[in-house]
């Protein structure tokens, strides 16, 4: 008598598929894998999806860094009250001194990078992030190169109309001025006794030129003098003009010989608006010499 019970067939082995996905950068190949089960195809399909779907994921923390790095030591500066650029680039150690301030902030400073006031905000360490931007610097320095030459053109000319000029490369500080106090009038009210420059009657708002290509030492607020600017000149000899109610220069800028470096006042300790204006041996108070004898050397007439 046959066993009761259920007969068991026997199991035919299956034939599963599954889909592993496969590829560089991106292109996926489909292949056919065979398994006795479908849970071996299934493990060997996904490492490589993940691999795929962390792709976008990299490119978005890279993405992400570089937009840290390009703001990255970027800050902002409040101006106060004394300050010009190159004082607070020196100050807060930026690279490349006062010039780099004024690129970064010609549009808020506007065209005259000595004229500058409180409560002002300037960034400070400011980069180039594109190549465009590089592009575009490019081609602002490019026409900043035209625009540069058309003014030396015109420079040049107002410069041969000018009678003070001189061949030799010096002229006078300022045009139509009369000499007042002498240099070395005796006298109580200068604390070395006599006057250490020459004073050149000019009303307020005057042009004060550099009376000859250099170096701006210094151009700042000091005490009895007020407004001042000293250059150091080709020949080791400092000018000195004082008492400004406006400086257009920056300590370390370069000048030539009848550019504009500020305007006549009367700031500091004075009676009256005029240029008081001295030849140096050093930056220094104390190391003058007769400012006169010293243009008149150079071919200047002076009065």
């Amino acid at each position: 008598m046959p066993a009761k019970g259920k007969h068991r067939r026997p199991k035919s082995q299956r034939l599963s598929r599954s889909i592993a996905v496969a590829g560089t950068g991106g292109a996926a190949l489909a292949l056919p894998l065979m398994g006795a089960t479908g849970a071996h195809a299934a493990t060997s399909t996904s490492a490589p999806e993940k691999a795929v779907q962390s792709i976008p994921a990299a490119e978005k923390t890279v993405t992400e860094k570089a937009a840290t790095a390009k703001t990255e030591g970027v800050r902002t500066y409040s101006v106060k009250a004394g300050d010009w650029l190159a004082k607070i680039a020196e100050d807060q150690d930026v690279t490349g001194g006062w010039k780099k301030i004024y690129q970064d902030n010609r549009e808020a400073i506007g065209a005259d990078p000595s004229l500058i006031h409180p409560g002002l905000k300037l960034s400070l360490g400011k980069k180039a992030t594109t190549s465009t931007d590089s592009g575009a610097s490019t081609t602002g320095s490019s026409g900043s190169s035209s625009g540069s030459s058309s003014s030396s053109k015109k420079t040049t000319a107002t410069r041969s109309a000018d009678t003070t000029s001189t061949s030799s490369g010096y002229t006078l500080p300022v045009t139509g001025g009369t000499i007042g106090t002498g240099y070395h009038v005796a006298g109580s009210m200068w604390s070395s006794g006599y006057h250490t420059g020459v004073d050149f009657v000019v009303p307020t708002g005057t042009t004060v030129k550099a009376v000859a290509a250099g170096t701006v030492v210094s151009a700042a607020y000091d005490g009895a003098y007020g407004n001042e600017v000293v250059i150091r000149h080709a020949d080791g000899e400092y000018s000195q003009y004082a008492h400004m109610s406006q400086l257009s220069v920056s300590a370390g800028q370069t000048v030539t010989e009848g550019q504009q470096i500020g305007l006549s006042g009367a700031t500091g300790n004075v009676t009256g608006p005029h240029l008081h204006f001295e030849i140096r041996t050093t930056p220094y108070y104390g190391s003058d010499v007769d400012p006169v004898a010293y243009l008149r050397s150079h071919g200047v007439t002076v009065g």
